[in-house]
Parts: structure tokens; sequence; C-alpha cells
């Protein structure tokens, strides 16, 4: 079974978001992936444990790709590490971003499992803790960092969402400008009135981008 995990949950993903929960089945996923549906239930008891261990493994790639930033020798160097590898995840791996943000129900469960739900409030925590430590070293204005990383999410989120739908019909390049650009905005709103400063400064004004915003003189000291 192991050397075919990798190919059901592949089959899985591209069965769900082609025809959605009502159209799932265990026999066209069987199909798909060239076995006999009790094959596959010899492994799996129903389509949403399927799904779950779909949702399990798309969380366990975005955790490993989110969790690099904290080699970032600074805050600020782990707070752009984080948004370049949150970005990167969602535009490398569109399918896995989308079962990411399912609700239970979309996918034919009551609750997420334990360890899934364990799993979403680690990342939760991890830009909670991206932006506390921002706050502590005068990078971001005093304020509640569980509100402003839902604000920042919230931003990212929806961009990516317009942008994987065709809304913003750009290159990925193109998005990634527009992605970062966009982001610098929001966060002069909740930066401090000198790296605010340095951000309009540095970023939007002379679209120098991170590098030049990182060696601006703002205090980002580990």
């Amino acid at each position: 079974m192991s050397h075919h995990r990798q190919e059901i949950l592949d089959a899985a993903v591209d069965l769900y978001l082609r025809d959605g929960l009502d159209g799932f089945s265990m026999r066209k996923l069987a199909r798909a992936v060239g076995v006999t549906a009790p094959a596959l239930y010899r492994h799996y008891e129903g389509k949403e444990h399927v799904l779950s261990d779909v949702m399990r493994e798309a969380y366990r790639a975005f955790i490993q790709v989110l969790y690099r930033a904290l080699e970032g020798a600074t805050p600020l160097d782990r707070f752009f590490r984080a948004g370049e590898g949150y970005l990167d995840f969602a535009l490398k791996h569109p399918r896995w971003y989308r079962i990411l943000f399912a609700r239970p129900e979309e996918l034919g469960m009551e609750r997420l499992p334990d360890d899934i739900e364990a799993m979403g409030c680690a990342i939760h925590q991890f830009w909670i803790d991206r932006v506390r430590e921002c706050i502590d070293t005068g990078i971001l204005r005093p304020g509640d960092p569980e509100e402003i990383s839902l604000t920042m999410w919230a931003h990212a989120h929806g961009m990516i969402q317009l942008h994987h739908q065709g809304h913003f019909q750009l290159s990925e390049e193109e998005f990634r400008t527009l992605f970062e650009t966009s982001g610098a905005r929001l966060m002069v709103g909740v930066a401090t009135e000198t790296f605010a400063r340095e951000l309009e400064e540095t970023y939007l004004r002379s679209g120098a981008g991170r590098a030049a915003v990182e060696g601006a003189g703002a205090d980002g000291s580990a």
C-alpha cells in the first residue's frame, strides 16, 4: 500500500476538486488508481477517510514549507520568509492549497480528526508568533497579534483565491509582484511610524523589494 499511497492521494484530490463531495466515490477513485474498490476498502473505510488523509498530507507539506522560515536570523527575516513560503506553496501546490481550507462538512466529516485540528492550530500559532516578535522589536505597532495575523492572512488568502480563479489574469511573476506590493501596503497600516516610512520609501516607491526593506535600518534584531 505504501508505494500506492501518493498515487491514491493524488487521484483523490483530483477527483474531489473535479466532482465535489457528491461526485466522489470509492469506486471512481479505485478506477482512477487502477485497483478494485474492495482493494481500496481494505485500507480506507470510506471516502471521508481518504479525504482526511488528503488533508493530512497537505498540512504536512504546508508546515514543512512554512517552518523553514524559522531559519531566519531576525524577526523581520522570519516574517518575510514565512510570507514567501506561504506564497510559494500556494502557487506550486494549488490543489493542496484548496484542500487545506475546505470545511469539514465539505469533506463529509462532522469535524476534523484531532491530529489535523492540531496541525491547523500549530499553523495559526506560527503566524501569531511571527507577528508578536515583530511587535516586540518595534517593527509593528502594539496590538493584538492574533487579530493582526488574521487580517494579514485574510488579505493573502483572498488574493491567492482570486489569482487561482483567474480574476487577475496575470503571469505568476506579475502576481508575485502584486502580492508582495499589496502586502507591503497592508503592512504600512500596522507598522510603527519609522518602519512604515521605510516600507513606503524602499519598497513601494522604488520597488526595491524585500532586500531593501531589510537593509533600511528597521530594528529587526533577534
